[in-house]
């Protein structure tokens, strides 16, 4: 690829923390994970950060902690990265589609409502691509109707909404650190929270269910190897200590691609309007509801065949194989996540990228738009 979809930011900073906790000899549970969970709670506005070995693994441990089980649903979005429905799965309950908004593409806040039933027992919502989920809303229907309320914000370290951080809404939530996220570990995620019990179970449980005293080959409950190793830690630190320059950074490439992008014919841009901070995950358009997901995967193609890195961010996850014979959904399920997945283009991003680069890829969405990747 000329121009990749995506790539990490690591600098000499982040290669000499590294080198360090190498050389330390102390290459698990040691202090530079302590260090990474002090700073990402003090970031976030938490009292308590749990690092573990990804996102996925943080959203079960927050599952699992909230004794969410067999029969019980949990109420999500079709409309994200699958580990936010497995998550649920894992603990054999059963995941509960609420439609997006088609604007904000976060779920929508009164199909949550209309969803929630007397087996409901939480709700799972996603700040999608960096855009913060309808907190207040959420929050008032999760008190009103007695249900928990789960914060995936993996894609969306240093958004916030009205003066709050993203990770700090509900009972808990999440963040991932995979190398095309805002900061990278690698591998890597945590779960945050202001609830000392619920933050000792995740603990307890990541680490093979040992006693919060951390006693060695004590176990007092059913646990996993989630645990993240310091040299992950330690890359995490040097890190989230730019991360208002990572912002800023994607900020502005993102600003390059509204200005290259506005005003092409039948092309929808992220909308951006809300009390808030953006803290860009991905750049994703979309075609006009006149074109077809043929015409989309033709735009696809052709900026592939130009050496442009592009996706579909996301393929409704209801309509996932996996899923549709999991639990039986189908197309009509969720019609706004449908039309919507159908018609998305994630566009190259990451810090590094130029202005010239974007010109690039504007140029070839404009040409390609103009009848040589997509029918009319």
């Amino acid at each position: 690829m000329k121009i990749p979809l995506a790539r990490s930011w690591i600098t000499e900073s982040d290669a000499d923390c590294l080198s360090k906790a190498v050389r330390s000899n102390r290459l698990a549970l040691g202090p530079w994970t302590e260090r990474f969970e002090e700073r990402l709670a003090e970031y976030v506005g938490v009292r308590y950060a749990i690092a573990v070995s990804s996102g996925t693994s943080a959203l079960h441990l927050i599952v699992r902690a909230l004794g969410i089980g067999p029969g019980d649903e949990v109420i999500t979005t079709p409309f994200s990265f699958i580990a936010s429905t497995n998550c649920i799965l894992f603990e054999r309950a059963v995941p509960v589609f609420a439609d997006i908004d088609p604007v904000t593409l976060c779920i929508d806040p009164e199909a949550v409502d209309r969803a929630i039933t007397p087996r409901t027992k939480a709700v799972l919502a996603v700040d999608v691509f960096g855009r913060p989920a309808d907190w207040p809303a959420l929050e008032a229907i999760a008190g009103r109707r007695g249900v928990e309320l789960i914060d995936d914000s993996a894609e969306a370290l240093g958004s916030d909404l009205a003066g709050r951080r993203c990770g700090s809404f509900g009972r808990a939530g999440v963040f991932g650190f995979y190398p095309n996220k805002q900061i990278t570990t690698g591998e890597g995620g945590a779960v945050v929270t202001d609830d000392e019990e619920l933050a000792s179970l995740c603990r307890s449980m990541a680490n093979q269910g040992r006693s919060p005293e951390n006693q060695w080959l004590q176990h007092i409950r059913l646990g996993y190897n989630y645990r993240i190793d310091e040299m992950s830690a330690a890359l995490g630190c040097s890190q989230l200590a730019r991360i208002d320059r990572i912002v800023a950074a994607r900020a502005e490439v993102a600003a390059w691609y509204e200005d290259a992008l506005e005003g092409i014919d039948r092309l929808l841009l992220p909308a951006r309007s809300f009390d808030g901070q953006m803290s860009w995950f991905v750049y994703v358009v979309r075609l006009s509801e006149d074109h077809s997901k043929e015409d989309r995967d033709a735009i696809l193609r052709g900026l592939t065949d130009r050496g442009i890195g592009c996706g579909d961010y996301f393929q409704p996850i209801h309509l996932q194989p996996f899923l549709r014979e999991e639990l039986g959904t189908g197309p009509g399920l969720c019609p706004i996540t449908e039309s919507v997945g159908e018609r998305t283009i994630a566009l190259p991003f990451y810090v590094g990228l130029t202005k010239s680069d974007v010109a690039c890829v504007a140029d070839a969405v404009r040409d390609l738009l103009r009848g040589k990747g997509a029918r009319r």
